[in-house]
């Protein structure tokens, strides 16, 4: 099992951590990790390991057997013994990037209500693919809309809810291609807003900022569309 310190401090850029296995493929498994593995549309961290003697350039993270994180190694290369401490640090400025178009491809899906058959992160774009069969007739008026989410600053927090909550509260997932992440009993809820001010409240395993106002100014890139009912809606930073 890794301790997923991603989840509990998306901002940590530095940690320790402890090498407990090697995978076969060439990478690495700690027991506490700050690199998010990719999933859910969000690509893995990248960065680098540190250790006496030695350091290794991680090129990207991915899911491994359980709970575990697998570091992926940008080359081959020596690889720190199981059991070698070391400090983990991050890509950051790739990392916060991801947590600003991640939190506010959350806010496209509430300024266009419809399910969501799928999306992509980037470090300068995102996209999300909705059940939608009318092209959008006011672009600039999306575009206002996002951005007027995104100057509201507001909080963007998360709760736990159980397997048994969500079953009962289906409406909760927007996403028709990826299911929330599940398998041990309890589901993480990102919520954006509060009180009378909430706007969205969906499961999600990804990395977010704070809030809104860390996003910065949006613009509304590509409409395409792809398929019978089925439309393209990129984003970028202003």
């Amino acid at each position: 099992m890794t301790l997923a310190l991603y989840r509990d401090d998306p901002y940590m850029r530095d940690a320790r951590g402890t090498v407990l296995a090697q995978t076969s493929e060439g990478g690495l498994v700690l027991d506490a990790s700050i690199f998010y593995p990719t999933g859910g549309g969000q690509p893995g961290d990248a960065g680098m390991l540190h250790w006496d003697g030695g350091q290794l350039e991680i090129a990207t993270s991915v899911k491994g057997e359980g709970d575990q994180v697998v570091l992926v190694p940008s080359a081959p290369g020596t690889l720190p013994e199981v059991g070698q401490k070391l400090r983990q640090s991050l890509d950051w400025e790739r990392r916060y990037a991801h947590m600003r178009i991640h939190t506010a491809l959350h806010l496209l899906s509430v300024v266009l209500p419809f399910p969501v058959t799928g999306g992509s992160i980037g470090a300068e774009k995102g996209r999300l693919d909705f059940m939608m069969e009318e092209p959008i007739e006011d672009r600039d008026a999306v575009e206002a809309a996002l951005n007027d989410l995104v100057g509201r600053d507001l909080p963007v927090t998360e709760e736990w809810i159980t397997d048994e909550e969500l079953d009962a509260n289906p409406g909760l997932v927007k996403t028709m291609s990826v299911a929330p992440p599940r398998g041990c009993g309890k589901v993480r809820l990102v919520r954006i807003g509060a009180g009378e001010d909430q706007v969205d409240l969906q499961p999600c395993g990804g990395t977010h900022v704070t809030r809104t106002g860390e996003i910065g100014p949006l613009k509304l890139g590509k409409l395409e569309k792809k398929g019978r009912a089925n439309r393209r809606v990129n984003i970028t930073f202003g």
